[in-house]
């Protein structure tokens, strides 16, 4: 076949698969137009008009507009530019199908789920890692803001935010949206406040230890072997625990082991005691793929008893 020769609207459909009506439309925009008539005024194209409707066809089904194919063949963008501005767009969309299909699987999953609990789910996946980040800052800030608070702390706060996948699992949208709804109970965030306050009053007295991580490891230790040895807090065989771990305080502290360290260890695990704080970092890491914490609720509510048990 030679470049003289011309084809027939039919010709290009039966080569191409294109439906007549097709070509006839990208040819009457002026994307394919023809290149010559017949004497009876029918359009005929040549072998090149044929590659550029194959062309228009292939980025057509990749979901390029007709607005975006025109300026490619007009050579007003380059075929790379468009292409990557395409590709991006499209990763966009994906990741807005992907949340879509994990709202609906996370109902599916549901006992019952109502409109507007779907509608929130819905809205809360959409925000954007930076609007995810924001809800946490804002939570900090309103917390933590004005108080002499633990800089380690507050830095750690800061820097463990949500990071949901683009194809979230939907115990992980579940976990995001209870997250998102716990920093914004007031009651949860007055709570906080109150830890907040409390540990910079006791900075204020003198309390520069840190995030005491040794005396925690000392108490779920302890704790944990009279546990599993079945010992209730308030058991004669308690109170040897309540003194090994009081002697730990008082001398972390550097304060008297005697009946007032007892009544001030007690306010600290009142304060402390909310189970909604353990239930934040909880959610926190099954959003991100973390190890999820082990509950450390078990072990300072028998401590908390035993205390009481005591006369504290």
């Amino acid at each position: 076949m030679d470049g003289d020769t011309l084809f027939t609207i039919g010709d290009l459909a039966r080569r191409t698969g294109l439906t007549v009506k097709t070509i006839r439309f990208w040819s009457d925009s002026g994307i394919v137009p023809p290149t010559d008539r017949s004497p009876a005024g029918y359009r005929l194209y040549d072998l090149g008009a044929l590659a550029r409707l194959d062309l228009v066809r292939t980025l057509r089904e990749l979901g390029l507009e007709l607005a975006a194919v025109r300026r490619v063949l007009d050579r007003e963008v380059s075929l790379t530019e468009v292409a990557a501005a395409h590709a991006d767009a499209l990763e966009a969309q994906i990741r807005v199908l992907r949340l879509r299909r994990a709202v609906l699987r996370a109902v599916a999953k549901r006992d019952h789920s109502t409109p507007e609990e779907m509608d929130l789910m819905h809205k809360l996946a959409k925000l954007s890692d930076d609007e995810r980040r924001r809800l946490i800052t804002d939570f900090v800030d309103d917390t933590f803001g004005g108080l002499d608070a633990n800089a380690e702390f507050v830095d750690m706060m800061r820097s463990a935010v949500p990071e949901l996948p683009d194809d979230p699992a939907p115990e992980q949208l579940h976990a995001w949206i209870e997250l998102a709804e716990l920093t914004q109970d007031p009651d949860f965030r007055a709570a906080v406040r109150r830890m907040a306050e409390y540990q910079a009053a006791e900075r204020g007295r003198g309390d520069t230890t840190g995030l005491h991580h040794d005396l925690t490891e000392t108490v779920r230790d302890a704790v944990g072997r009279a546990l599993d040895a079945g010992l209730g807090p308030a058991s004669p065989e308690a109170a040897a625990v309540v003194d090994t771990l009081t002697a730990a305080y008082a001398r972390t502290f550097d304060r008297p082991d005697d009946a007032d360290l007892r009544q001030w260890l007690l306010a600290r695990l009142d304060i402390a005691a909310d189970p909604r704080a353990e239930r934040y970092w909880h959610l926190l890491s099954v959003v991100n793929g973390w190890p999820v914490p082990p509950s450390l609720a078990p072990v300072f509510g028998w401590f908390t008893a035993a205390l009481r048990a005591r006369g504290a």
